[in-house]
């Protein structure tokens, strides 16, 4: 079975950076039911091309105890070798565990830049009818082709068989793409070659934490990547609804969630959030601060990742805090992943012991919603008295504004906002406090960037000199 994907963005051998696979090589894998390769069969400025081969070997599978074959010889003659199913999935989260997590230590900007991407799947064993494969990549924002082979082509009269070659192309974050591969692979063959329990739904759940929920296909998804056992079907879609309830615009607010409603056609809070997750990863932290956490977006990926010791969100809203205690679902989780996560409610512009010796901190889209004379205190607060080794921080670039019909000129994003700034000022607010309190900072786009106004987001990354 083979997966290829191939990008077009300059430069495409960039590609090799995410997949954390090196271009001039041929890289093997042992796998527990045989082998994976990484190859490129095309590298160029202009596109790039990586595959993942499996070879998969069915007297291993037998060793593995699969016993999923109705007939004697079924252990040693049936499509496994040949298919993509349960088998590719694996594959994928072990070959390309790192770019399926979002991580890329040298290029962690290219993590969260959408790009156009193409992914082939030779061949996809499509257990639900020709159209299925449409009604699952197209709400994903794909174009789909898909070509069906025949059973044997020296035989016409034998029919169609259920194998496609599929190809989807969009314009996705890798990480996006993974892990829509990741999930819905299975979910086509209809069957898994290992156990499937608790850890497989936690597994459905986080994997598909920013999609799976809007999916208007989620429950025959979800269904099938649990093997149609009821209980845990029943147990995810009671989270997935939660979720999906959780996402809703608050029409209670003051704004009305005006900033929601003309962000979401961009995806701008998922790039963001990407972008923040990106940068901590690559800085090493164990520690983590969400300063200004809100209802606890960058909480709930924070704590999928391992590489977080120690996570704590604070914030000056109880309401928030009680909401993210909901989203997190924190009587839930096993003992040991609860914890590593710590709420708190705190104000950013008072001196707070609590906040010391943390490796990185975080403030998503915070600055904005405080008066300026008060920034002088959180400045203090974060940079001089609690003093993480890395700082990630973003806010709304103004200039960008001009690209939402929907905004009034002159109006801000969000009715709490008290200022927005330009890139200028606010690069000269961050060179300023990176100055004063002995920080080193730089800055990066998040979001489509345009030559004139830039992008939607700003993100200044500060580091102790």
């Amino acid at each position: 079975m083979l997966l290829t994907i191939t990008t077009t963005q300059h430069p495409a051998a960039d590609l090799g950076y995410l997949l954390h696979k090196h271009p001039d090589r041929l890289q093997s894998f042992d796998l527990s039911f045989g082998k994976a390769h990484v190859f490129y069969p095309e590298v160029s400025q202009d596109r790039c091309t990586a595959c993942l081969l499996l070879d998969v070997d069915p007297v291993g599978m037998v060793r593995g105890k699969n016993r999923n074959q109705n007939f004697l010889l079924g252990h040693y003659v049936n499509d496994r070798p040949y298919v993509a199913s349960s088998f590719m999935s694996v594959a994928i989260s072990q070959v390309f565990g790192s770019a399926l997590g979002g991580r890329c230590k040298d290029r962690p900007e290219l993590v969260t830049t959408p790009i156009p991407l193409s992914a082939r799947i030779d061949v996809l064993p499509v257990r639900g009818g020709e159209d299925f494969v449409q009604r699952l990549f197209e709400p994903l924002g794909y174009t789909v082709e898909a070509t069906r082979h025949p059973l044997d082509e020296q035989f016409p009269q034998w029919g169609e068989s259920p194998y496609f070659s599929v190809t989807n192309t969009g314009v996705k974050t890798l990480a996006e793409l993974l892990s829509h591969l990741y999930v819905l692979i299975p979910v086509f063959d209809n069957n898994k070659h290992y156990y499937v329990g608790n850890e497989e739904l936690e597994k459905l759940l986080a994997k598909g934490a920013d999609w799976l929920a809007g999916h208007p296909e989620k429950e025959q998804i979800t269904r099938r990547y649990l093997k149609h056992q009821s209980g845990l079907f029943q147990e995810a879609m009671s989270r997935l609804i939660e979720e999906e309830d959780s996402e809703t615009v608050d029409t209670d607010s003051p704004n009305g969630g005006d900033e929601d409603v003309m962000e979401r056609p961009l995806s701008l809070n998922v790039q963001r959030l990407g972008a923040v997750l990106a940068v901590l990863r690559s800085s090493g932290a164990r520690t983590v601060l969400d300063l200004g956490c809100g209802e606890g977006k960058l909480l709930r990926e924070l704590i999928k990742d391992i590489q977080f010791d120690q996570i704590v969100g604070l914030d000056v809203s109880m309401r928030s805090l009680e909401k993210a205690q909901q989203r997190l679902r924190l009587d839930r989780l096993p003992q040991r992943q609860a914890e590593r996560l710590t709420l708190m409610h705190g104000s950013l512009i008072y001196r707070d012991k609590r906040l010391h010796d943390f490796d990185a901190a975080a403030l998503v889209e915070v600055i904005e919603h405080l008066d300026p004379p008060r920034l002088a205190a959180l400045e203090r607060t974060v940079f001089e008295f609690a003093r993480p080794g890395t700082i990630v921080l973003t806010t709304p670039n103004r200039e960008y504004n001009v690209m939402w019909e929907s905004l009034p000129a002159g109006k801000f994003r969000h009715a709490d906002h008290r200022f927005e700034w330009t890139r200028q000022e606010f690069q000269a607010w961050a060179n300023t406090v990176a100055e004063r309190y002995g920080y080193t900072v730089r800055f990066l786009p998040v979001g489509p960037d345009d030559d004139i106004v830039g992008s939607p987001t700003q993100m200044g990354v500060f580091e102790l000199e």
